[in-house]
């Protein structure tokens, strides 16, 4: 049996070729969101709004009880869900940030939503208890920060998680 005889790379070498690899999975993952400027017309439900323009954005990552289901008597905390929302985006600019899938099924624009403040509207949902979490891969950006604000609401019993 031969010996095959594996050369060594310097140290630096190793270096360049793991910072080459980092930035092209960080292009990589900059080429999957874009970031919008927008204004709120409207709140739907506790998880969809409708744009200036008639564009309609449903947050990525987050579930609010059903308002408006042809087939479902509307849920719990749905009409808290959606008064919650509308307090907090109703004719404000908004930032979306989409992640790799851009539209889901209905050809609603999918996104992370950030007002003015910074506040992150996907995440203030889950925090106060309206919205619990929905994963839908490949769009899985935030899901740990979801899990941990879930659990905190869960864990205080604030809206969905308290006794009505």
């Amino acid at each position: 049996m031969r010996k095959i005889k594996i050369k060594k790379l310097p140290v630096w070498a190793v270096v360049v070729l793991l910072c080459a690899a980092a930035l092209a999975r960080a292009v990589e993952l900059q080429s999957d969101q874009t970031i919008t400027a927008a204004v709120v017309q409207r709140a739907i439900d506790g998880d969809t709004v409708v744009l200036v323009g008639g564009e309609r954005v449903r947050y990525i990552g987050v579930d609010t009880p059903e308002l408006h289901h042809p087939k479902k008597k509307v849920q719990p905390y749905a009409r808290e869900a959606m008064e919650f929302n509308r307090r907090l985006v109703e004719g404000q600019k908004v930032r979306l940030e989409t992640d790799v899938e851009r539209r889901d099924r209905y050809g609603r624009l999918l996104a992370y939503v950030y007002l003015e403040d910074g506040r992150f509207v996907n995440a203030e949902l889950l925090k106060a208890g309206y919205a619990q979490l929905l994963t839908i891969p490949p769009n899985v950006r935030y899901v740990d920060l979801f899990i941990g604000l879930q659990k905190q609401a869960r864990d205080a019993k604030r809206g969905l998680w308290g006794k009505r």
